[in-house]
């Protein structure tokens, strides 16, 4: 899949052991993510989560439709509060476990959608 998406992209090829392996880098800990660029998230679960975590997400409103949320391996279920928090700047979240969200992420990368990835490391 890779070798399809234009050069610089971040595609996602591993994730365990408390981190992720994003464009050939092994990365420690939580990221967010974007098509071009990542940056460490200091979020170790699901019940850290507060509106304010999302701050570089919501400062890149304009690049990102989708968001997509890494609950790690515990269910996604997250609160009205967040939802409406990110609804306001027009980003959509959907969590799922964080493998999913890698493998989710990697494919909506693949089809150039407007997309971003807050991912809890496992």
């Amino acid at each position: 899949m890779s070798e399809d998406l234009p050069r610089g992209r971040k595609v996602v090829s591993g994730y365990g052991d408390g981190g992720f392996r994003i464009a050939g880098e092994r990365v420690d800990g939580s990221v967010i993510l974007f098509p071009e660029r990542f940056l460490a998230w200091n979020v170790s679960a699901l019940s850290d989560l507060r509106p304010e975590h999302f701050s570089d997400i919501i400062a890149s409103a304009n690049e990102v439709d989708i968001l997509l949320l890494g609950c790690g391996d515990v269910p996604p279920i997250i609160g009205q509060d967040l939802r409406d928090a990110l609804k306001v700047h027009n980003i959509v979240i959907d969590a799922m476990g964080t493998g999913a969200a890698c493998r989710t992420f990697n494919i909506l990368l693949g089809e150039s959608r407007a997309v971003a990835a807050a991912l809890i490391a496992v």
